[in-house]
């Protein structure tokens, strides 16, 4: 495993929309490994892959809940539910927060490192990190969508 380096504002590969992953191999799981490593790192909630220059669609979350790290390949929302306005950060933005609206409540299905797909239901800062990540696959930033941007005062989470 090995920490990468995080990709910055404005850099044009954050405003792509990532590939699906065609292929699960070693290789694939290096990058999920290193992925995790380098969101630790930087203490952040979640990573998705285009934030280390690679434009495929996956990301790891790990919000410091039960569920521990999430890997995500190819995932995809199928279910929104309710609302919630609240703080987002980004690695790939240092020094600047904002609030944005998000679902409360998501259903996601995705592939794990096996290739096998699952199906997670998600709330609150869990559901907002998956969708702050599956943003970043679409080259959606959330300073995109904020309703109010500031700089970063507090320690808040950031993904």
């Amino acid at each position: 495993m090995a920490v990468r380096a995080i990709v910055k504002y404005p850099d044009p590969v954050l405003r792509e929309k990532a590939a699906l992953v065609k292929r699960i191999d070693e290789r694939l799981h290096r990058l999920l490994d290193d992925m995790a490593e380098t969101m630790y790192d930087a203490e952040g909630v979640g990573l998705a892959a285009p934030q280390v220059g690679i434009s495929k669609r996956i990301f790891v979350v790990d919000v410091g809940d039960e569920h521990g790290l999430l890997e995500f390949i190819n995932p995809e929302i199928i279910v929104k539910e309710g609302e919630q306005l609240g703080p987002e950060g980004c690695l790939s933005i240092p020094g600047v927060n904002g609030e944005v609206r998000r679902a409360h409540k998501v259903k996601v299905r995705a592939l794990n490192r096996n290739g096998e797909s699952f199906e997670l239901e998600a709330e609150g800062l869990l559901a907002r990190a998956i969708q702050h990540e599956l943003d970043h696959l679409n080259g959606v930033l959330f300073i995109d969508i904020a309703e109010k941007i500031y700089d970063k005062k507090d320690d808040q989470s950031s993904s």
